[in-house]
Order: structure tokens, then C-alpha cells, then sequence
């Protein structure tokens, strides 16, 4: 069928812990991927403003989803490609590959999925709603994270915050202190994001460490904003703070952003995993090329 005979493409909108996404088959030819998703991630006139979502849906999302499914193989593939809301991709994104591998078993009936992403391909075990995925072993790595130095940035000062520094499939600053409320995230974190040691930039997390978790709050790249949720973040914050001694991650750590509460496990000699729930908000048609109508 011409795009011209089909000028819109079916999409489903999912969210794990607030974290949220478009998803679209890749099957379905979008011409314009940066178009697309800068279009329909806008907060205030993107996905969903012309439906009625009702008052917890979100309008917008944290990015959109591109998956291929590839069905013959036991356990299902997933290939998954991360457009942010400003048009870059991502290497990785956990709330986003648990949200692929929840879509792929809602269409094979699979408990288990393989999702491809351009950081590994990464193993997710699905659980009802809850979706548990590998996140690959955290590297703290100059040339991994990357770094602009030769030794790791663990606990050192960047612009203003003590930061580690910690690859979990894309670049991470987390800091921990006293009190995550306390911090104006989108007054401290773009100096670190864009600090001349992260040649590729970096997400920006602050951490709160207490007796039943940790509380979590990120700011992200290619979002340039908070995100509700970050699961590579809450992933590197647990790394970072079994690095410092503050936790013992080979038991499971309850990791609280603002969206909800996620588990995850960073053991000495395993991949990490990310555990947290996933739902599916609502789903309809959008134009295949919102940029013909600019």
C-alpha cells in the first residue's frame, strides 16, 4: 500500500513506572524517524492530545519505540531502536526494553524474550505485568563510560556535584544526597551532563540511600529534562552504590523513582537486572510523516 493510500500508522503507547513510550512496528515505513518522534514526544502537543486518555494518561512520551519482531526463533527477538524525544537514538534504554519485550509477549503468548538492542542483546522474563530484564555487567570503565581521562570518575566533583561515573548500556553521573527533594535537578544537572569528562554527554542521577531502598531521580539525555523513570539509571545508582560500599547488590535493592519502585540486583560475577512493572496506556493511528503537514 502507497503512503500516499495509507497516510497513518497504528501505534500503542506503553509505560514502565511512568517511563513511557510509543511503540511502532517496524514493519510500518515511517520516512521521517526524527520527525516522528520530536513530533509526537512533545509534552504538550504530542501522542495522545486528541484522545481521551483519561486523567492518568500521559500526553507525549519519554521516547518511541521502533520493534522488529522476529518470531521463529524460541525464545522471540525483539529488535528494538530508541528515538528520543530530540531525535537522537539510545544505545539502551531498561524501562523501554522491558516495555519491547511486554509488547512482543503480548503477540507470541512468550514468558521469555530476547530483546536486540545496540548495546547487546539483553534476556527479559515476563511475569504477568511485571517484566524483569538483563542489563548486561555495569562498567565503570574510562573507555566504556566514556571518559575524557584514563582513570575512573568514581566519587569525584563535576560542576558542582561528587559524581561516579558508570556505563549500564549509556553514560551515567549519579550522585548521592541526603535528600533527592531537596535538589533543583534542572538547575544542576545540564553542567554535568555536558562536562567536557563526558565526551558523548551523560544521564545525571542524584540518590537518596535509606533503610528500605534508595530513592532516585534522573535527568536525562536526549530527554533534556526528569523522566519519571530511568531504568539504566536506577541501575547505575546501585552499581555506583555498591562501588562507595553503601549497599550490598547482590541481594535486591528497591530503587524508588518517581514513578514507582523497581528492583535491581547487581551481582559480582552476573549481568545486572531490572525488575518493574509495565502497562499499556492506550493505542491508535497517528500521520506516518507528521513533517508533510509543516
Amino acid at each position: 500500500m502507497s503512503l500516499q493510500a495509507d497516510p497513518t500508522v497504528s501505534f500503542e503507547k506503553y509505560h514502565g513506572t511512568s517511563n513511557d513510550f510509543v511503540i511502532v512496528d517496524a514493519d510500518e515505513f515511517v520516512p521521517n524517524r526524527y520527525a516522528f518522534a520530536t513530533t509526537y514526544c512533545d509534552r504538550e502537543g504530542g501522542v495522545g492530545v486528541d484522545l481521551d486518555i483519561g486523567p492518568d494518561g500521559h500526553i507525549g512520551a519519554d521516547g518511541v519505540l521502533f520493534l522488529a519482531l522476529e518470531e521463529k526463533y524460541s525464545p522471540p527477538r525483539v529488535i528494538m531502536t530508541l528515538v528520543q524525544p530530540d531525535g537522537s537514538t539510545a544505545a539502551m534504554c531498561g524501562n523501554g526494553a522491558r516495555c519491547a519485550a511486554a509488547w512482543a509477549a503480548e503477540r507470541t503468548g512468550a514468558s521469555e524474550v530476547m530483546v536486540d538492542t545496540q548495546a547487546g542483546t539483553r534476556h527479559a522474563t515476563v511475569d504477568g505485568a511485571d517484566i524483569t530484564i538483563e542489563m548486561g555487567v555495569p562498567s565503570f570503565e574510562p573507555r566504556d563510560v566514556p571518559l575524557a581521562r584514563d582513570e575512573p570518575l568514581v566519587d569525584e566533583d563535576v560542576e558542582g556535584l561528587r559524581v561516579t561515573a558508570v556505563n549500564t548500556g549509556v553514560p551515567h553521573a549519579v550522585a548521592f544526597v541526603d535528600d533527592v527533594d531537596d535538589v533543583d535537578l534542572e538547575a544542576v544537572a545540564p553542567p554535568v551532563r555536558h562536562a567536557d569528562v563526558f565526551p558523548e554527554g551523560a544521564n545525571v542521577n542524584v540518590a537518596s540511600v535509606g533503610e528500605d531502598g534508595i530513592r532516585q531521580r534522573t535527568f536525562e539525555r536526549g530527554v533534556e529534562g526528569e523522566t519519571q523513570s530511568c531504568g539504566t539509571g536506577a541501575v547505575a545508582i546501585v552499581a555506583a552504590a555498591k562501588r562507595l560500599g553503601l549497599v550490598d547488590a547482590n541481594e535486591p535493592v528497591t530503587v524508588s523513582p518517581p514513578g514507582g519502585d523497581l528492583e535491581i540486583t547487581v551481582p559480582d560475577d552476573a549481568p545486572a537486572t531490572l525488575r518493574g512493572p509495565v502497562a499499556h496506556e492506550f493505542a491508535g493511528e497517528l500521520a506516518r510523516d507528521p513533517s508533510a503537514d509543516q
